[in-house]
């Protein structure tokens, strides 16, 4: 069966199920089981050490930074993922990094609704204003659902020098106004 986003509304928060809906997104720090599931995800995509990306999901908690995960109903796997991660020199923003889908779930929507969800809990549960991202190939996917290019930043804040390596780099850098 094939999921499309317009098929769910976005109210209420956390966690996301609208009724009748088999999905949920969750902060990982409340359902600790999935952690694993969680991990084997993001190194499919981006191997790591387990142990690395394991403290890195247990850091998750209510404030920043926090790990969202798309999952079935009843909890049983995870489909998608996204971190949200603080910028020190803006306390009105965050970045959000480690956004991956399931690659059997790839293109049926699951990227735009755990974005939707982040975006959302960035904005209500957060009170958050900007979220700021970096892509090397997804620039195109971002920008159809409403993010722009804007100059480099880490999460320590905004660059102001250009450093070399930057000038070869294909890292995209975008954000949204929420």
């Amino acid at each position: 069966m094939r999921y499309l986003e317009t098929d769910l509304c976005f109210e209420g928060l956390p966690p996301f199920n609208v009724s009748g809906s088999p999905f949920n997104v969750v902060p990982i720090h409340h359902y600790p089981e999935l952690m694993k599931a969680t991990c084997a995800l993001i190194n499919a995509e981006w191997p790591r050490s387990e142990t690395a990306r394991m403290r890195s999901l247990e850091a998750s908690c209510d404030t920043l930074p926090c790990s969202l995960v798309l999952t079935t109903e009843g909890f049983n796997r995870v489909i998608a993922h996204c971190k949200l991660s603080p910028i020190q020199a803006k306390k009105k923003a965050c970045f959000i990094e480690s956004v991956v889908v399931d690659k059997s779930f790839r293109g049926q929507g699951f990227g735009k609704l755990i974005m939707k969800f982040a975006e959302d809990y960035c904005r209500v549960v957060l009170d958050l204003k900007v979220i700021y991202l970096s892509t090397i190939d997804q620039d195109g996917f971002y920008e159809r659902i409403g993010y722009t290019l804007c100059p480099p930043i880490t999460m320590y804040g905004p660059r102001h020098c250009e450093l070399p390596s930057l000038k070869t780099a294909t890292k995209k850098y975008m954000k949204k106004e929420l």
